[in-house]
């Protein structure tokens, strides 16, 4: 970033990481200056996406007269690549001053940084050509929302799988009571041949299936977008080529086939969510999915899921300029870089910790979770940094998001690290924002259903016909 925003640094600092920049004081500092400044000029982004929903985020920026309007640019710049992984969208209106309309017309076209977005968002998500339209704001559309029920059905005999990078879960259950889990070890994102991903899959369904008398419903939750049960884009399946990709589109709508029951796929983050929501009994609930990336799901006040993309670990949490690179989008501070196993295997070495290269991820992270255990320094150093990131990082949520419950899951929380996550993020918010500590409550499931709680709740998507 330009010099010209100021980045701040954290009142607590993760053992680990002194170059830490969270986000949230970073705009909270802009947003000091636009109100020294007078109050500043409303910038009002619109995102539209499929059926022609439409999401709008409100704010303010400095006049183009004030002397230190270029920050405007590089705050617009982050506020826009939060808002496209949280709400989605191929069309982005930029309601403001024209400069800052014309320079992310520029960072999110073909040839800019931003040219992943650009293509993701376009071609991958929504199969159309992404569009940044700079207008004044009060050109840009009115929001339209649809939010709608998810899943809670527990009646009958039914199975529900979580598919990882690292592991697939897989549970059987019967009128709401699980009668049988299994975790296997697996690594689907170097796989070349889809036969290999629906191989594997239903043979975990298989196997819940022999647990039970019959089958009435399987639910499913993964990395990725799904939109009507087919795969749009999900990491699990970045080794198939683009010309074998057709298969990966239809892989669950020929599983739904071949088994004869509704099948219902949805993103891991919305799972997760719905899991906080149905084990809480109360919303708003943010679930993030901690495993070999982050997941985000989000529930609103009426227990609804919002259409949302939610695919908070492209969204930007550090604004440091010697952030960690993103190894797929190439952007810099990223969610999947602090709330991951990328996170723990990026800290490791910081921490005096050699992680065996010879091990596949699933186990490299055991490894590290063992040394915790044990009291390692270095080990507790790495969760206690996990801490901090997600304290801030909540903080950041807060300005997208109506939040009551945030609820952490995944095998980075298994173990003490979940303590010491929750530990963490609860100090920063008492200490930092301590309007925020008094009414979002940070927590953890039970440590299994921190395993294997997305697939349980999966279990409970389709419904019965």
């Amino acid at each position: 970033m330009r010099d010209a925003f100021r980045l701040v640094p954290p009142r607590i600092r993760p053992p680990l990481d002194d170059d830490f920049r969270p986000a949230a004081l970073a705009n909270r500092s802009f947003q000091d200056e636009v109100d020294a400044a007078g109050g500043g000029v409303p910038l009002v982004l619109g995102l539209e996406r499929e059926g022609g929903h439409t999401s709008r985020f409100e704010t303010r920026v400095l006049p183009e007269t004030h002397a230190g309007a270029e920050a405007n640019l590089e705050f617009a710049e982050r506020m826009l690549k939060f808002l496209l992984w949280q709400k989605g969208g191929w069309k982005a209106y930029i309601g403001g001053p024209a400069v800052i309309g014309e320079y992310l017309q520029y960072c999110y076209s073909p040839e800019g940084p931003r040219a992943f977005d650009h293509h993701f968002m376009g071609e991958d998500v929504y199969e159309r050509g992404f569009t940044v339209i700079p207008c004044p704001a009060a050109a840009v559309p009115p929001e339209k929302e649809s939010p709608k029920p998810l899943g809670r059905h527990l009646d009958g005999c039914r199975i529900g799988f979580d598919l990882g990078a690292s592991d697939r879960k897989v549970s059987a259950v019967i009128e709401g009571e699980v009668v049988y889990t299994e975790e296997v070890v697996w690594d689907p994102r170097a796989q070349t041949d889809p036969d290999y991903h629906y191989r594997e899959i239903m043979t975990a369904l298989r196997a819940a299936s022999g647990k039970l008398p019959r089958v009435d419903a399987i639910g499913g939750s993964a990395a990725g977008i799904y939109i009507d049960n087919r795969v749009r884009i999900a990491s699990l399946f970045r080794g198939v080529p683009n010309e074998r990709y057709a298969e990966v589109r239809t892989l669950f709508l020929r599983m739904r086939d071949e088994l004869g029951v509704p099948l219902e796929i949805v993103n891991d983050g919305d799972v997760t969510a719905l899991a906080g929501s149905m084990s809480l009994e109360d919303n708003p609930v943010l679930g993030i999915a901690m495993g070999s990336s982050e997941a985000g799901g989000y529930v609103n006040r009426d227990g609804n899921i919002t259409g949302w993309l939610n695919e908070l670990a492209f969204a930007p949490v550090d604004y440091s300029k010697t952030a960690p690179a993103d190894e797929w989008s190439g952007d810099r501070g990223v969610g999947a870089l602090y709330f991951s196993q990328q996170c723990v295997f990026r800290l490791a070495p910081r921490a005096g910790i050699r992680v065996p290269p010879d091990l596949d991820k699933a186990l490299q992270l055991e490894h590290v979770q063992d040394l915790l255990e044990g009291g390692h320094p270095g080990a507790e150093q790495i969760w206690q940094s996990i801490g901090v990131y997600l304290g801030y990082a909540i903080a950041h949520y807060a300005d997208f998001y109506d939040l009551m419950h945030v609820l952490i899951l995944g095998r980075c929380t298994s173990g003490r690290g979940g303590s010491l996550i929750v530990d963490g993020a609860r100090h920063v918010l008492g200490e930092e924002f301590p309007e925020l500590a008094g009414r979002i409550a940070v927590q953890l499931p039970d440590e299994k259903s921190r395993r294997v709680g997305q697939s349980i709740a999966a279990a409970s998507l389709p419904a019965i016909r």
